[in-house]
């Protein structure tokens, strides 16, 4: 894993991402990377022998509920005040947003 970026690499990324940048961003930029790279190297060469695999680092919450089927409001009521609530459809009219 490279630990340093050029000026030519940081700009071809920028070009990907649509960015316009200064050549005071890129040499700034183009550090950033190196030492981000260089910590993920660091990490990378952690012995994690005997560690077993996770999915998450974070502990499970009371939110982590399994999905259950549970009574709701009734489409029809929830309609009902709806301020264009197409009851027949059974959804509610938004505004266009998208053109």
């Amino acid at each position: 894993m490279p630990s340093r970026f050029t000026r030519d690499e940081v700009a071809a990324i920028a070009v990907l991402a649509s960015l316009e940048l200064d050549a005071s961003e890129i040499e700034l930029f183009a550090r950033q990377l190196g030492d981000i790279l260089a910590y993920a190297d660091q990490v990378r060469q952690i012995d994690t022998t005997g560690v077993p695999p996770t999915a998450s680092v974070v502990a499970r919450l009371a939110a982590d509920r399994p999905d259950e089927v549970r009574p709701s409001l009734d489409r029809d009521d929830a309609l009902a005040n709806a301020p264009d609530g197409a009851l027949d459809a059974g959804f509610f009219r938004v505004p266009r947003v998208i053109g």
